[in-house]
C-alpha cells in the first residue's frame, strides 16, 4: 500500500507519471528540482519494468485511474515509493492548457516537495478485486436490465396500453399479455432478454451468498443487524473499505463514499451545493437504496426518525436530502460496528415512550 508522508521531502528523484490506457507519460526530476529524463511508454508490465530498472529507488507519482492499481503495485515491489493522487483535487482549478507532459511534470514537482498536496489514496489491497469484480459485473446486468424494462415500457406506451407495476423478476411473465399485437415483435425479445439477465443475476446471487460472504464475518454480521442493509451492500461497504483503520473518525467515511456536500466558502458566503460523488459510484448507489428502505419502508428506529425530521422541514429537494443524510449516517454507523465491534442498538436516541 501507498505510503502517506506527513512532512515535505525532497528524495534524489521524484517521477511523475501520467497515465493512459495505451501510453503514459514520464517525468523524472532529481533533488535540486532538475528535469533529468521524460518522455512517453506503453502502459505495459515491460515498459514499466524498463522504466522502474533505469530510476532504482524513486519516488513515483501517478494519478488515480483504472490502472493506478496494478501499475503502483508493480513499482512498489520494485522497491519504489509510490504514491497515489487524487486528481479531483490535487489540481487547483481548471488546466486550461493541458497535456500529459505537462501533468507528468506536475505530478513530479509536487510529489517532491510534499505529497500532502496531491491528496494521496491509500489503494484497496489484492484480495478484494476478485470479489468486486463479481459485484460490479452483477450492478452492470441490473442496470441493463433496468433500460431494457423501461425501453419496454416506452414501446408500448404510444399504444394507449400500460405494463403492470411488478417487480424486475416477475416483468416479463406479467408483462407479455398486456402488449398489444401492433408492437409484441418488438416487445418480445426485449421481454426474452429480461428473463435470461434475470437468471444471470440470481446466479450471482448464490455466489455472493454461498462463496463470498463466508469469506467475510463481518459482512455477515452487518447484514443481519441493520434492517436494510442486506448481504450485498454489507460486503460493498466491507471490501470498498478494505481496512477499517485508514480513517480515523467514522465520521470521515461519509467523505469516502461522497456523500457529504461540496464546499466553496468565500467570506460570509456558504452556498448549499450538491454531494461530491467522489468515491465508488457502486457503494454509494448501494447505500442510497438501503437509505429508502430505511426511511420509507423499515422499522421505527433513531436513523429512521432522523431522516424523517429532514423531511419535515420541507424546501426543496427535501426527501433528496434526507435520503442522502441517511446513507451518509448509514455508512458511518456501519464503521463504527466494524471498528468498535459493539451490538447495533435500533433505538439508541429515541426519546422514551410516555
Amino acid at each position: 500500500m501507498s505510503r502517506v508522508h506527513d512532512t515535505p521531502t525532497f528524495p534524489s528523484c521524484t517521477i511523475g507519471l501520467d497515465l493512459g490506457d495505451q501510453t503514459s507519460a514520464w517525468c523524472a526530476i532529481d533533488a535540486a528540482g532538475t528535469i533529468t529524463g521524460r518522455g512517453t511508454i506503453g502502459t505495459t508490465p515491460a515498459a514499466l519494468a524498463a522504466l522502474s530498472a533505469a530510476h532504482p529507488r524513486a519516488r513515483v507519482i501517478l494519478e488515480a485511474g483504472t490502472p493506478s492499481r496494478w501499475v503502483s503495485r508493480q513499482l512498489a515491489a520494485a522497491g519504489h515509493d509510490t504514491v497515489i493522487a487524487n486528481p479531483s483535487r490535487c489540481y487547483a482549478g481548471p488546466r486550461r492548457q493541458r497535456t500529459d507532459r505537462r501533468d507528468a511534470e506536475f505530478l513530479a514537482r509536487q510529489g517532491r516537495a510534499d505529497v500532502t498536496l496531491l491528496h494521496p489514496i491509500t489503494p484497496r489491497r489484492p484480495h478484494t478485486d476478485a470479489p468486486l469484480a463479481v459485484l460490479r459485473a452483477r450492478d452492470a446486468l441490473v442496470r441493463v436490465r433496468t433500460t431494457l424494462i423501461t425501453t419496454a415500457r416506452g414501446l408500448v406506451k404510444p399504444t394507449g396500453a400500460r405494463l403492470p407495476a411488478c417487480s424486475a423478476e416477475r416483468f416479463p411473465r406479467q408483462a407479455l399479455p398486456h402488449v398489444p399485437p401492433t408492437v409484441r415483435a418488438a416487445v418480445a425479445p426485449l421481454l426474452e432478454s429480461i428473463t435470461q439477465l434475470t437468471a444471470q443475476i440470481r446466479a450471482y446471487d448464490r455466489q455472493i451468498q454461498h462463496q463470498l460472504l463466508p469469506q467475510y464475518p463481518i459482512a455477515q454480521r452487518l447484514a443481519s443487524e441493520l434492517a436494510g442493509v442486506g448481504p450485498l451492500t454489507a460486503l460493498a461497504v466491507v471490501l470498498l473499505i478494505d481496512d477499517p483503520a485508514r480513517f480515523r473518525r467514522s465520521r470521515d467515511v461519509g467523505a469516502y463514499f461522497g456523500l457529504v456536500p461540496k464546499l466553496d466558502e468565500s467570506g460570509t458566503l456558504t452556498p448549499q451545493l450538491r454531494i461530491t460523488k467522489a468515491g465508488d459510484a457502486l457503494g454509494r448507489r448501494l447505500l442510497v437504496n438501503a437509505a429508502h428502505y430505511v426511511l420509507h419502508r423499515g422499522p421505527d428506529t433513531a436513523l429512521q426518525r432522523h431522516g424523517q425530521r429532514l423531511m419535515d422541514r420541507g424546501g426543496l429537494n427535501a426527501r433528496k436530502r434526507a435520503v442522502i443524510a441517511v446513507a451518509r449516517k448509514l455508512v458511518v454507523l456501519l464503521h463504527r460496528l466494524w471498528v468498535t465491534g459493539a451490538a447495533y442498538d435500533p433505538t439508541r436516541g429515541l426519546a422514551p415512550a410516555a
